[in-house]
Formats: structure tokens, sequence, C-alpha cells
């Protein structure tokens, strides 16, 4: 005979649930170890004491506030304090500078540079400069070649071969404009509140409104800035388009 059903059962112990847990962000030092990159802190370094160099010889052979007003100048104080930041990021193997900022500086070298060569000292243009501009001698030469060769190759170096790629945007180039279109309004501005006669009153043939009268120095800055917009488009594809320079392998031995 079966043995009878007790009529009160005693509660079994409840079933722990395993622990809800909570969402975080997980840092990228936790699954790639962070690499000090010394040649590549070096070269970055070289770089920005070669823009600081030549902004600093332009400063002394010539007016400051002058000086000052150049694209030239003010895009090589700027690729001065990214690369400086650069590498220090670089030894130390902190995070990288975003890709907006290291776009925007590099297109603004390029433009400068592109300017100079194509349209300032190119005889065969008809915005090319005349005199002692053109044809600069002793440390006014150096520093023009450093600021507009020098600098500019080797920040489009530094990223190709230093820097890993799709980092920059489509969206982001139409926001990098707004700096050259500033200092177009600028310049424009500039020549305008000084007096006719004035020495180098309009910075570039291409934007002296007294000489060409503001309709045609308006329409060259229309095209100036679809040519920047198509310049900057070109290196957003491109830096999608390279391969990666930097690569490097990881203590779990997969290729990162």
């Amino acid at each position: 005979m079966p043995a009878p059903i007790p009529r009160d059962i005693p509660d079994l112990p409840a079933i722990p649930s395993p622990p809800a847990l909570k969402p975080s962000p997980v840092p990228a030092a936790a699954v790639v170890t962070p690499v000090r990159r010394p040649a590549a802190a070096a070269f970055r370094l070289l770089v920005a004491l070669a823009a600081a160099g030549g902004v600093t010889l332009e400063l002394l052979l010539g007016d400051p506030s002058r000086a000052l007003s150049h694209f030239t100048i003010q895009s090589n104080m700027l690729l001065a304090l990214v690369m400086a930041l650069s590498a220090r990021r670089t030894w130390t193997a902190d995070r990288p500078l975003p890709g907006a900022v290291l776009g925007a500086t590099l297109l603004y070298v390029v433009i400068a540079a592109l300017a100079h060569h194509l349209l300032l000292v190119n005889e065969a243009s008809p915005s090319s400069l005349t005199g002692e501009a053109s044809a600069p001698t002793g440390l006014t030469a150096l520093s023009h070649a450093v600021l507009h060769t020098v600098t500019p190759i080797a920040a489009v170096l530094d990223w190709l071969l230093l820097t890993s790629p799709g980092r920059m945007h489509l969206r982001q180039a139409g926001t990098w404009l707004l700096y050259p279109m500033a200092y177009l309004a600028f310049s424009l501005t500039r020549g305008e509140l000084l007096l006719p006669g004035t020495p180098d009153r309009y910075l570039y043939p291409l934007l002296d409104v007294g000489q060409d009268g503001f309709k045609r120095v308006l329409g060259n800055t229309l095209l100036l800035g679809l040519a920047f917009y198509a310049l900057a488009m070109l290196l957003v594809a491109l830096d999608h388009a390279r391969p990666n320079p930097i690569r490097h392998r990881g203590k779990t031995g997969f290729r990162l």
C-alpha cells in the first residue's frame, strides 16, 4: 500500500535568478592593448616644428599683422598645433585626435599649397603674383618653401602612412568649408577697410576687387568654393579607399 501523501508540503527554496548585467561600453584598451609608436610621434613632432619655424620666419621677416592675415600662415599654425597634439598622443598610446580635425587640417594645408603652386607662382595663371612676391630670396624663399611645399607634403604622408583609414566622413566636408569661406569674407572685408593705394590691400590677385571688380571676384570665390568642396570629397573618398598602414598584431595573435 502506497504511503499517504502529506497534506502540508514544505516550500521549496527559491531558485536564485542570474544577476542582471548592466550595459556598459567596453573601452578599446580592454580589447586591444594600446601601442606606443615612437617613430610616428617623432615624425609628427618634426612636422609641427617645421610648420612653427616657417610661421616664425614669416613673422620676423615682415609685418606680423600682414603675415597673420595669410591663409597659408593660419593653416600652418593649425597644422603645428594638431601635429604636436598628435605626436603626444602617439607617444603615450592615447586615443588619436578625431578624424574631422585631422581631415580639416589636411584640407587647409593642401588648399594653401595648391593655390600657391597652381595660381600664385604659376606664370601661366592670370592670378599669378608679380615682383618680389613671385620670386622671393634668402630666408623668405626658405619660409615659403617650408610652408607651401614641405609641410603640406609631410601632412599628406602622415595621413597616408601613419593614420588609420576610414575616419573621415562625407557629412564633414561641408563643415570643413566654413573656415575657408570665412577667410574669403575676411580677406574681402580687410581690403575694403584699407585705403586705396595701400600696399597689399588685397593679399591675393584673385580677390582684388579694385582691379577686377566685385562681380568678377564674386565669381572667383564661387569657383574656389566649388573646388574646395570637390577636394574635400576627394579626400574623404581616398580615406575610405586606401589600405590600413598601421596594422599590428595584438597579444592574442589575431591581426587587428
